[in-house]
């Protein structure tokens, strides 16, 4: 069980600049709305206890020299729970988050709803809910930080909720409390390192990092309100952000003669990947993890990164066939790149979408209809660079329409030229031909106009953020 912290010690570990903003006004003598006998003496006794009048505290406050509305949980008051004043100060820090446009951040820490306030106490579920929803359409993040434990309606909300989703290690995490979880039920899947697992979460951040990652976090995050699109009213108005700077290429090699040139070198081994891509792009990564569905996909990197100080979302295949899951997780990333006014880079490389039973079981095709849609409405900037196999729809879904730019060690199919002389009944001898008739060569796409240009080493600067 990982270390439970008061309000105040969680706010402290991220920031030395807290100023608590004022409460609603309390009623601190009555036992409730049902008239729970003993409620207010339970009450009273919470406070002598931790010093807090309630389960939440809230204000603005400054994390890594990003201003921010910080939203912390008080375990040690009854649990954490919701109840209606507990409502009524989420409902004051997400209204304070939007006149200010400021992003929110939650240190989470709760059993769930308050059991002495019934259905009044459920119901602020529905509060949390209508507020979070006002400031997404505001524009400006929610960022969770989910401690221990984070557990029914405050994890079903102010945590899964959330744009981005962060917990400390060994913390209790899942919808059903510990003492209403089916008998037998995996413990495992109730920790914060089994839901990042099953893609419910972006990342587990040690203590001493926590601070850190909330502050680039913010950076990016906040980056549309910081700069200078933030005199506009609305994610959707206002100039839109320059694109992403096409990545430079990190292989030397010339353009292919042939079309099974072109395959054979993108099949390659030693060609560089997504990740090496990403480190010479970016000085600092932050990754952004699963579908919230219950899937990940290893074979795609998603996230977010500084580029010179410059947010940039990102979306990289890493040379496998990409699953739901990872469509999934895409189409998020560019939804949520799009909302804060972000520019996109997606690096292409792929045989094609996973199509085995499983992935069509997952539902395959509307994970992919979901990323072809993503990029269709995205109102900022998409910059696609292929960099290894570019294969058929499953690469297409994460190409960019007018701005993609290849590498002379990668192609772009219709199909895999084996694959393709199969469907035309052709023998296996007429492969190399029918890569040749596809006209899948880097040089090809550019005179199709498929692609932009052929992208050349020390054609782009390397990010130096470090």
């Amino acid at each position: 069980m990982a270390d439970r912290l008061s309000a105040r010690a969680a706010i402290a570990a991220v920031t030395a600049d807290f100023t608590e903003s004022t409460a609603p006004r309390e009623d601190t003598s009555a036992d409730g709305p049902l008239g729970w006998a003993g409620y207010a003496d339970s009450r009273a006794r919470a406070t002598a206890r931790t010093g807090e009048r309630e389960s939440v505290v809230h204000g603005l406050a400054t994390v890594g020299g990003h201003r921010c509305v910080l939203v912390s949980f008080e375990f040690g008051f009854l649990g954490g729970s919701l109840g209606q004043r507990t409502g009524d100060r989420l409902e004051a820090a997400y209204e304070e988050a939007v006149a200010r446009r400021l992003p929110l951040v939650s240190l989470i820490a709760t059993g769930g709803s308050r059991m002495q306030e019934g259905m009044i106490a459920l119901t602020q579920l529905h509060r949390v809910a209508a507020a979070s929803a006002r400031l997404r359409a505001a524009g400006p993040a929610q960022l969770a930080v989910l401690r221990d434990p984070t557990t029914g309606g405050g994890w079903a909300t102010l945590g899964a909720g959330a744009d981005v989703i962060l917990a400390l290690p060994g913390a209790q995490v899942g919808f059903a409390g510990s003492r209403v979880r089916p008998p037998g039920a995996d413990p495992a899947a109730y920790t914060a390192e089994g839901q990042l697992a099953a893609g419910q979460l972006d990342a587990i951040v040690p203590p001493a990092e926590l601070a850190a990652t909330v502050g680039h976090w913010l950076g990016a995050l906040a980056y549309r309100e910081a700069g200078a699109a933030a005199e506009t009213a609305g994610p959707a108005s206002g100039p839109a952000p320059a694109p992403a700077p096409v990545p430079e290429a990190l292989s030397a090699t010339g353009l292919p003669r042939t079309g099974w040139d072109a395959v054979l070198r993108a099949r390659s081994a030693s060609r560089p990947r997504a990740e090496v891509y990403l480190d010479a792009y970016f000085g600092i990564r932050l990754p952004l993890h699963g579908d919230r569905c219950g899937g990940t996909d290893p074979g795609l990197l998603c996230g977010f990164g500084l580029r010179q100080g410059r947010p940039i979302a990102y979306v990289a295949q890493c040379g496998t066939p990409t699953r739901p899951a990872g469509y999934r997780t895409a189409a998020r990333v560019i939804r949520l790149a799009d909302r804060l006014g972000i520019p996109v880079l997606t690096l292409v490389d792929t045989p094609g979408a996973a199509n085995d039973a499983e992935a069509e079981r997952a539902g395959a095709g509307a994970a992919i209809a979901d990323a072809f849609a993503a990029i269709a409405a995205a109102r900022v900037p998409v910059t696609t660079l292929v960099i290894g196999e570019g294969g058929s729809g499953g690469a297409l879904a994460l190409a960019a329409p007018g701005n993609t730019h290849v590498t002379a060690d990668s192609y772009f199919s219709v199909i895999a030229p084996e694959l393709a002389a199969a469907i035309l009944k052709r023998s296996p001898d007429r492969t190399h031909a029918t890569a040749d008739q596809l006209r899948l060569r880097p040089q090809d796409l550019v005179d199709l106009g498929v692609a932009r240009s052929v992208v050349r080493p020390g054609s782009a600067r390397t990010g130096s953020d470090r």
